[in-house]
């Protein structure tokens, strides 16, 4: 055994967590001296910005999934919840489930990169009926739920109920909800001729956004452009509109609009009936983070210019779960994989640098673009200042996540899916997954810990 062994421990197995162990294991992989540690509550990492070409049957759900013991493979992995955080023990403590005991596991230096959770803002009713697109349970089970209201809807003789039935709401204008309208918009005009009663017009998807533009952040020409793309389509997208609650069969929407002294004025309260609402409207840190003994602001742990927890020297957090405010804006930046890759390199180097006693580097963002997908083989694009809309937009959107694909072989799996999408219709088969209620957090099943 290897006297005075430091220990590094990741906390996460998403984008900035894997991306930061990679460049660990290039370092220290072959030292014995230096231990790596990774805890995930999957086994696997989410290529999440895929989560809507899953939900709209393009690609399968396995393709966008990697085992986290395939590309971490000098990387001692353990699934599990964090329980707590002590930084002051340097200890994380993991829940206990009725399968297995709750353990803790020391460390030297942490990197926290636990990411973030679906905000839904305090709406109890919209987090009880809603369907998010954060996992790939929630993708699997939205395309599920598209296809039975088709099912529905086919035989159904009531006017007001099968009009529910067609309305597909999507709250939310950023990203995650623009491409989510377009998928699912291609995926229902891919499938109507099964269904002969149902006619185009019948098929609606209306995307609700609260700021008075679509793709914040993004080049105001492009966003136009896929606005009015979208429209062609026939989704209808309806900005300065915030929901309210959502029961099931009704989402209550009221109207924002700015007045001429810059505050804004609610007027107009208003509603749509649908049976299907699809939550993309925000994130907010895990609850791990929120009761953390880390300081915190907005939920979010504080970090310095070098990602480094101020107070705990060796601590650093990157991606959703950190605080790290742009100079140039004065703003935090968003919320992105790019952001949380830069990161996660970051954070790897700096440590280096401390066990090795060197210099640190300060944390500076460069943008290499901006990318997303409006809907089949269409998308937009800013590229080192440049700004591309259309088919080569796309074409540039699947090159470049293609190559953000870990593993050769779901390349090509993906790869093959887009061919094969080119040439065949989509599936109408609705797979009869049943959802299982998760372990919570107040469930303690074990108390007993093991420290490793």
């Amino acid at each position: 055994m290897v006297k005075n062994k430091k220990k590094i421990v990741i906390l996460g197995s998403g984008f900035s967590a894997v991306e930061c162990a990679k460049k660990l294991e290039r370092e220290f992989g072959n030292e014995p001296e230096i231990e790596l540690v990774m805890i995930g509550e999957d086994n696997f990492l989410l290529f999440t910005p895929m989560l809507p070409q899953v939900a709209s049957g393009m690609i399968e759900t396995r393709h966008i999934v990697f085992p986290i013991r395939t590309i971490c493979k000098k990387t001692k992995f353990y699934e599990g919840r964090i329980k707590n955080i002590d930084p002051y023990g340097k200890l994380v403590t993991l829940w206990g489930t009725k399968d297995k005991r709750s353990i803790s596991i020391h460390y030297d230096f942490l990197v926290v990169a636990l990411g973030s959770e679906t905000n839904f803002f305090g709406m109890a009713d919209v987090e009880k009926n809603a369907y998010t697109l954060k996992t790939l349970n929630d993708a699997v089970m939205l395309r599920n739920r598209i296809i039975d209201m088709l099912e529905q809807a086919e035989n159904e003789t009531d006017p007001i109920l099968r009009k529910s039935f067609l309305n597909f709401v999507v709250v939310g204008g950023g990203f995650a909800g623009i491409e989510t309208a377009g998928e699912l918009m291609d995926l229902l005009l891919d499938v109507q001729k099964y269904y002969p009663s149902i006619q185009k017009n019948d098929l609606k998807v209306i995307v609700l956004e609260s700021l008075g533009e679509i793709l914040p952040g993004f080049n105001k020409k492009l966003a136009e452009f896929a606005k009015k793309k979208l429209s062609e389509k026939g989704i209808d997208i309806q900005l300065n509109k915030a929901v309210t609650s959502f029961d099931g069969n009704e989402v209550t929407i009221k109207s924002l609009e700015q007045t001429s002294n810059d505050s804004t004025n609610l007027s107009e309260i208003n509603s749509i009936f649908t049976k299907t609402m699809i939550w993309t409207a925000g994130i907010t840190p895990v609850n791990t983070i929120k009761r953390s003994m880390f300081h915190t602001e907005k939920g979010k742990i504080v970090i310095n210019d070098f990602l480094e927890v101020s107070k705990f020297p060796g601590v650093f957090a990157i991606g959703d779960c950190a605080l790290f405010i742009d100079p140039i804006t004065n703003k935090p930046f968003p919320s992105t994989a790019q952001v949380a890759e830069a990161q996660a390199k970051l954070a790897a180097k700096n440590l280096i640098s401390l066990i090795k006693n060197s210099e640190k580097e300060k944390f500076v963002y460069h943008s290499k673009g901006q990318l997303a997908v409006i809907g089949k083989r269409t998308g937009i694009a800013t590229i080192f200042g440049i700004n591309i809309s259309g088919f080569l937009a796309w074409l540039i959107w699947t090159n470049v996540y293609l190559s953000k694909i870990p593993t050769f072989d779901k390349k090509t799996r993906v790869y093959l899916d887009w061919v094969i999408d080119l040439f065949f219709d989509r599936d109408v088969s609705r797979l009869n997954y049943i959802k299982r209620e998760t372990e919570k957090e107040y469930k303690l099943l074990d108390e007993v810990d093991d420290v490793w």
